[in-house]
């Protein structure tokens, strides 16, 4: 039983602690700095100077008040006090009772207040206690013996110690892994029985940790030990063989390169290779033709960057939009998502790279795009060609069993970049080739697959390297050569071509300055360009959708100074179109005039076409003969084309008495349908509404107005079909001078998301949905008394057609 209570006054000082909880019986040390603790202190008067120590609710509260601690503390005992020479003082407390805080009775100069003793909640001895207190004193033996933090006099000071009540404070006061909140919820836990509980648990989970912990250091201890050993034999073989005189270079050589292997950081798979690989070279002499194929591998593997990042940590996304603003101009959609990849990886840095796929025309930019993406990323960067590639080799390498092995176009471009997150550009990847020596585009499927390239495996390295922090980026001017599964795995976003007025902006501010920079001619003061001149070099001597061969001219004007400035004129040029005539001679596009003779006669109309280099406009020639049911194609075209034009031929035949076309026109004629460019190859069916007009204007000898093309693929019932492509078309049928163009009215909202109004200056769009439409377009309104009331595409008659919505 315990003693009698010592009796303690009503009311008390109290000294608010911070992270600290007393436990009666237990003897600390507190460091005392706060003016109303100093003052506190001065004031303790007699033999017995006792205070009430209590914990604060928020350590971070400099002054705190009553409702700022918690209410259970202890009555503590000052043995003694010394004053530093900072001011402060180390006050050594004794805690003697557990007591609760009923009420605040001042809080200057410190803290004073009512309190109330609390005892311990006795519980009747019996076996049940015994066996929980024996069971503590055990395991804190245990937890004392395998804790490197616990001094050995703990073992049998707790085993001194009488009554479970002073066991469990006793415990709890030298149980270093407690934290603050649980020692007081054990401070304010009156009943013994639950309190030994509660420590009993701790104990445990302390035990656990502790064996495990010196399970982890056993492991470290002997794998530490090996490396020893290892170290010390290695030393004594090198000594012996220079005693016995066969010490040469191979030894230094291995050394060196198990020094770089320990030091770039690689997988542990990888290092348990490259460990093999060094076990077989210390055994080889240098005469031996695997000690290079060896030799050469453990170098590769050495130099590869593995884990090491550009360390671009910080990531601002209003510098990387200012370089790609000042690099490139438009393409917004190529920015914004750049700008979003760099948002996710600014909010999740541990995002795997995406694969995007730039699709364009030649000239718009994409391979100086990657370099500027590189830029404001803060990244290396690296570029292949895959342009004729036929080997899957030259993407996975070659196996070491071959002579002159090396790593993939993949690997060797990561050794170049030195990180293991560059910006890596697969230029033309459409141009890949297949033959017997395998397939390029499936070599690159686990390349371009997020979900697998974190473990790519080259045939040369034979271990899993990871590609999933590298930012792929594919070029290509055609998306149908590129394998579907392939084309799958990328983010396709399109370049389109540029319009005129985009492309004397970009002269303006890209191609001019760098070409002049590049000749030694300064912009301003010896050459200056107007904007009539690059309108005359863009449209009398170019034609096309990037600006590849308007720099080439710009570069021609600008060496044609350079020469003059060598030779003595120093003048300043300005530019004009007289100057671009003068110096690159006759222009080479007559476009619009073609457009107009070539229509001027029945039987012609201008069509639109996608091609790889961008958008163009293609002439559908008809023409009839005496004959009979005959229809002749040429101009070297696809299947599909030539499905068009019998469907437009069938559909003219159906409804052409309309137009006052002759209804057994083609029993008595042939009919021939030429697509010019004859060399080119030619197909897909958007030039369905084109092949209507020619046959229509042909038949019935109205030709089609100037300056008025389309694009549309044509039912048998006439309706209008969408087609693809619009954005390219609508710039080519622009650049060639074209001024009105008929498109299906489904394409509408293509039109809409794809073109801004300034592209559209100087067009006129017509959004038709039936083949009667469009030939009231192109051909103009046909006069009544030439027409019979037939509904459009084959309905009932006298239904009326819905009107044309021209928009501008």
């Amino acid at each position: 039983m315990a003693n009698k209570p010592r009796v303690y006054p009503n009311e008390l000082p109290i000294l608010p602690v911070r992270e600290t909880v007393l436990f009666p019986g237990a003897v600390v040390p507190l460091t005392i700095g706060r003016e109303s603790s100093l003052a506190l202190l001065d004031s303790l008067e007699g033999e017995d100077k006792l205070l009430g120590v209590v914990a604060q609710l928020d350590a971070r509260i400099e002054d705190p008040a009553g409702t700022d601690l918690h209410s259970v503390g202890a009555v503590a005992k000052v043995h003694k006090m010394v004053r530093m020479p900072n001011g402060n003082v180390v006050a050594f407390l004794e805690g003697l009772e557990r007591i609760r805080i009923m009420e605040i009775l001042g809080l200057k100069p410190f803290l004073r207040a009512r309190i109330e003793v609390q005892g311990d909640m006795e519980s009747e001895p019996g076996p049940d206690l015994t066996a929980l207190e024996r069971n503590t004193q055990e395991l804190f033996r245990e937890v004392v013996a395998r804790s490197p933090q616990l001094s050995d006099d703990l073992q049998s000071m707790v085993m001194t110690i009488d009554g479970p009540g002073r066991l469990a404070d006793f415990v709890a006061g030298n149980l270093p892994s407690l934290t603050t909140l649980l020692r007081q919820e054990l401070l304010e836990t009156f009943s013994v029985r639950k309190r030994l509980e509660a420590l009993i648990r701790e104990l445990s989970k302390e035990r656990e940790v502790l064996e495990l912990r010196n399970k982890i250091q056993e492991q470290v201890q002997e794998q530490v030990s090996q490396s020893q050993r290892e170290y010390l034999l290695r030393e004594q073989l090198k000594a012996i063989q220079k005693e016995l005189g066969e010490s040469d270079d191979t030894q230094g050589e291995v050394e060196e390169l198990r020094q770089k292997v320990e030091a770039c950081g690689m997988s542990a798979e990888a290092r348990k290779e490259c460990d093999r690989e060094l076990k077989r070279l210390s055994r080889m002499t240098p005469a031996s033709a695997e000690y290079m194929v060896s030799r050469t591998y453990l170098e590769w593997m050495a130099s590869l960057p593995w884990g090491k990042t550009s360390g671009t940590d910080q990531i601002d996304i209003t510098k990387a939009q200012g370089i790609l603003d000042d690099d490139h101009y438009d393409l917004e959609k190529v920015k914004q998502r750049i700008l979003d990849y760099l948002a996710v990886k600014k909010l999740q840095p541990g995002m795997k790279g995406p694969i995007l796929c730039f699709l364009g025309p030649p000239g718009v930019g994409k391979t100086s795009l990657g370099k500027s993406i590189a830029r404001s990323l803060g990244r290396k960067f690296v570029r292949i060609s895959l342009g004729g590639m036929h080997d899957e080799a030259e993407i996975r390498g070659h196996r070491r069993t071959y002579i002159g092995a090396l790593p993939g176009q993949v690997i060797q471009g990561i050794r170049r970049a030195e990180t293991a997150d560059p910006v890596f550009m697969l230029d033309e990847v459409d141009k890949l080739g297949r033959d017997f020596r395998g397939d390029p585009s499936a070599a690159l499927m686990e390349v371009l697959d997020p979900e697998q390239n974190a473990a790519f495996r080259d045939h040369y390295l034979d271990v899993p390297f990871d590609l999933s922090k590298v930012l792929f980026i594919a070029t290509a001017n055609w998306m149908d050569p590129i394998p579907e599964p392939l084309r799958d795995r990328m983010e396709i976003i399109e370049l389109p071509g540029y319009t005129e007025e985009e492309k004397i902006h970009i002269a303006n501010k890209y191609l001019i300055p760098r070409q002049a920079s590049e000749h030694g001619v300064k912009l301003g003061e010896q050459i200056e360009f107007t904007v009539e001149a690059l309108h005359e070099i863009i449209h009398s001597y170019t034609r096309e959708a990037g600006v590849r061969s308007l720099e080439r001219e710009i570069a021609t004007l600008i060496r044609k100074r350079a020469r003059k400035l060598a030779e003595g004129e120093m003048h300043k040029l300005v530019v004009t179109p007289d100057t671009v005539h003068d110096v690159l001679g006759v222009p080479k596009i007559h476009v619009e005039k073609e457009v107009e003779e070539r229509v001027a006669r029945p039987g012609v109309a201008v069509g639109l076409a996608w091609t790889p280099s961008g958008g163009d406009i293609l002439f559908i020639e008809a023409s009839k003969m005496r004959g009979g049911k005959q229809l002749t194609m040429t101009g070297h075209l696809g299947e599909v084309m030539q499905e068009s034009m019998r469907a437009a031929l069938s559909w003219v035949r159906s409804n052409g008495e309309r137009y006052g076309i002759d209804p057994d026109f083609f029993r008595k004629q042939d009919v021939h349908i030429h697509v010019p460019s004859g060399a080119i190859p030619k197909d897909g069916p958007s030039a369905g509404v084109a092949m209507v007009t020619a046959l229509v204007s042909l038949l019935s000898d109205r030709p089609v107005r100037p300056r008025v093309a389309m694009s549309g693929e044509i039912s048998l019932s006439g309706i209008v079909l969408p087609v693809g492509g619009i954005k390219e078309k609508v710039l080519g049928a622009k650049r060639a001078g074209i001024r009105e163009v008929i498109l299906p009215s489904e394409n509408e909202l293509n039109v809409k998301e794809d073109l801004q109004p300034h592209m559209l200056e100087g067009l006129k769009l017509h959004f038709v949905r039936t083949a009667d439409q469009a030939l009231e377009i192109a051909l103009g309104k046909l006069e009544p008394s030439a027409a019979r009331p037939v509904p459009e595409g084959g309905g009932r008659r006298g239904e009326e057609r819905p009107p044309i919505a021209p928009i501008h």
